[in-house]
C-alpha cells in the first residue's frame, strides 16, 4: 500500500490498534497522587496495581517490593546517540514529500518525550537497548502505511492522565503537539510492550502486543512487514535482532 498523509497519526496507531488501552483491568486505574488501597502499589506512571508491573522498580507507594530486590542493570545507552538524525530522517523519508507530518515529527521531539521515560532503550545490555528501539521504530513505520486509522478517542483518558492533558475532552491534542504524540506512544509502550521486549521474549510478543489479530492465520503478510522493519533496523545497528520473531 503506497505511503500517503498518515505519518502524523503514526504513533496513534500504536495506542489505539485492537483497543488495547481500554482494556486495562479495574484495578489497573490511574491515581491522581497515588492515592491507591492499601493493598496496592502505585507503579512509576501513577497506576495502582500489584506484580512487577507496579511493586517492582519505580514503585511510588504501597506494598512495594524490597530495594534489595535486584533489578535489571542500565545499558548507558544513549538513545540520542542511537536515533540518530539520520536514522529518524529515513524513517520519516518514507512518507510523501508533501506529508505535513514530515515537519510535524521530529528528532528533537522525540527526544524530548523519551526524556519522561528513562528506562526506554537503556535496560539490560547495548544490544537489548537497540533491540528495543529497533522493535519501536519497525511498529511505527508499518502503522505509517495504514489507510485506515482506529479513531478511539475514548482510549485516550488514561494516557492524558498521566501524561497531563487531557486526552478524553481535547484528544486533538495528540495531532497538534508532536511530543505530546511521541509522549502518548511511549506510555503506552512502556506499559504494554517494554516488559516483552527486554525480557528476552522475542519481536514477536510485540506484535502480539499491539496487535494480537494479526498473529497466527490472522495477517501473516503483515506480522513478515513489521518483522522486515525490525531486522533492517537491527541490522542498521549492528546488532542481531534475536530469536522468537513472529506471533
Amino acid at each position: 500500500m503506497a505511503k500517503s498523509n498518515n505519518i502524523a497519526r503514526a504513533l496513534l496507531n500504536i495506542l489505539v490498534v485492537s483497543g488495547l488501552i481500554a482494556g486495562f483491568s479495574p484495578a489497573r486505574v490511574f491515581s491522581q497522587g497515588c492515592g491507591c488501597a492499601t493493598n496496592l502499589c502505585c507503579s512509576q506512571y501513577g497506576y495502582c496495581g500489584t506484580g512487577d508491573q507496579y511493586c517492582g522498580t519505580g514503585c511510588q507507594s504501597g506494598p512495594c517490593y524490597s530495594s534489595s530486590t535486584p533489578t535489571t542493570p542500565s545499558s548507558r545507552v544513549s538513545v540520542a546517540d542511537v536515533v540518530t538524525d539520520s536514522f529518524f530522517n529515513s524513517i520519516i523519508g518514507q512518507a510523501n514529500a508533501g506529508c505535513a507530518g514530515t515537519s510535524f515529527y521530529t528528532r528533537q521531539a522525540f527526544l524530548d518525550a523519551a526524556g519522561g521515560y528513562p528506562e526506554f532503550g537503556t535496560v539490560g545490555s547495548a544490544d537489548d537497548s537497540k533491540r528495543e528501539i529497533a522493535a519501536f521504530f519497525a511498529h511505527v513505520t508499518h502503522e505509517t502505511g495504514r489507510k485506515n486509522l482506529n479513531k478511539m478517542f475514548k482510549n485516550y483518558g488514561p494516557a492524558g492522565e498521566s501524561i497531563g492533558f487531557d486526552g478524553l475532552n481535547s484528544p486533538e491534542t495528540i495531532a497538534n503537539n508532536a511530543v505530546v504524540s511521541f509522549k502518548t506512544a511511549f506510555w503506552f509502550w512502556m506499559n504494554n510492550v517494554h516488559s516483552v521486549i527486554t525480557s528476552g521474549q522475542g519481536f514477536g510478543t510485540t506484535i502480539r502486543a499491539i496487535n494480537g489479530m494479526e498473529c497466527g492465520s490472522g495477517n501473516p503478510a503483515a506480522v513478515q512487514a513489521r518483522v522486515k522493519y525490525y531486522t533492517d533496523y537491527c541490522n542498521r545497528f549492528g546488532v542481531s535482532p534475536g530469536d522468537n520473531l513472529t506471533c
